[in-house]
């Protein structure tokens, strides 16, 4: 009972936290573009995120005739399950959340959410969705592959699968001291994970659109929305977690998280969309080889650390 309800908590407070980082986006969205922002409805446009889900949630729904109708209904809510799915490996709150295979339960939950996009465009039975949901999947499986030998090299340093034994490895040094290179390609990665500027090809309305969610409309829409910002703080929460963990749960790491998730907007309102083909030479012949030569360093470290201590 104290877990269901420890885990009620903790999506509310994502819930909460992601309605307010899309007025913080669109804030700074303003300042970079030399405008205000939201700032008529409360104060300074405060209640701005509110009256956003009462419209969108009480709007009318377009019924696709020719859709593939219980999938194209149950994509975009398996979307933001996944994304909510997610917070219960960070042991945020209690203990009771805390279990040993936590990273590897964030290697399967992210690969699933591949899936919801690709479902969203092909039931959506139109050719921009398609396309749209094709290229993302694309993409996210390309980027994957190199967060995840990242996240590799790191886990044969702690030999561990938790994320609380990131936290006790780095009492006394960060790991981005140990290694600013792949805390930038990490970063890199994260945006292309959450198909964010300038990886946004999913939803390249200049070309598709707006993409594999073209079709969707109100709470639909709404759940796309809010799985993408949900992953956003997800992605900078582990980010702190995994490069500077020795913050954990202090104010200062709440500190983090708020500036690295500025930085995806920061990088949003500064780029613009990468060409995709230049995207693909980024992953295979770039990030690839080198989080394999840090990973190959990092298993001839433990080696020779284990050698060492005999």
């Amino acid at each position: 009972m104290i877990i269901f309800l420890n885990f009620i908590v903790l999506i509310i407070s994502v819930l909460i936290g992601l309605a307010f980082l899309t007025l913080f986006e669109r804030k700074v969205l303003g300042y970079i573009q030399i405008r205000k922002g939201p700032n008529k409805v409360g104060f300074t446009g405060i209640i701005q995120p509110l009256s956003d889900a009462v419209k969108l949630f009480s709007k009318e729904h377009i019924t696709l005739i020719m859709s593939n109708y219980f999938m194209y209904y149950l994509s975009p809510i398996f979307s933001l399950l996944f994304s909510l799915l997610l917070w219960v490996c960070l042991p945020i709150f209690t203990g009771f959340m805390n279990f040993s295979f936590s990273f590897l339960f964030f290697m399967c939950i992210s690969s699933l959410s591949v899936y919801t996009i690709m479902v969203a465009g092909w039931s959506s039975n139109s050719n921009y969705s398609m396309l749209g949901s094709l290229r993302c999947v694309a993409q996210t499986i390309s980027y994957e592959v190199s967060l995840f030998m990242i996240l590799l090299s790191f886990l044969l340093l702690i030999s561990s699968l938790s994320v609380f034994d990131m936290v006790i490895y780095q009492v006394n040094i960060w790991f981005f001291f140990i290694c600013i290179p792949l805390c930038m390609i990490w970063f890199v990665s994260s945006l292309a994970e959450t198909n964010r500027t300038p990886f946004d090809f999913s939803e390249g309305e200049s070309e598709l659109v707006s993409g594999f969610n073209v079709e969707y409309s109100a709470g639909g829409f709404a759940m796309i929305f809010m799985a993408e910002y949900s992953s956003i703080l997800f992605m900078s929460s582990l980010f702190v977690f995994i490069f500077m963990g020795s913050l954990y749960l202090s104010f200062i790491y709440f500190i983090m998280v708020l500036l690295i998730s500025f930085f995806f907007i920061w990088v949003r309102g500064t780029l613009p969309r990468f060409r995709y083909d230049k995207l693909m030479y980024l992953t295979w012949k770039g990030f690839l080889p080198i989080s394999l030569n840090f990973l190959y360093f990092f298993i001839g470290l433990k080696f020779f650390i284990y050698i060492l201590m005999m």
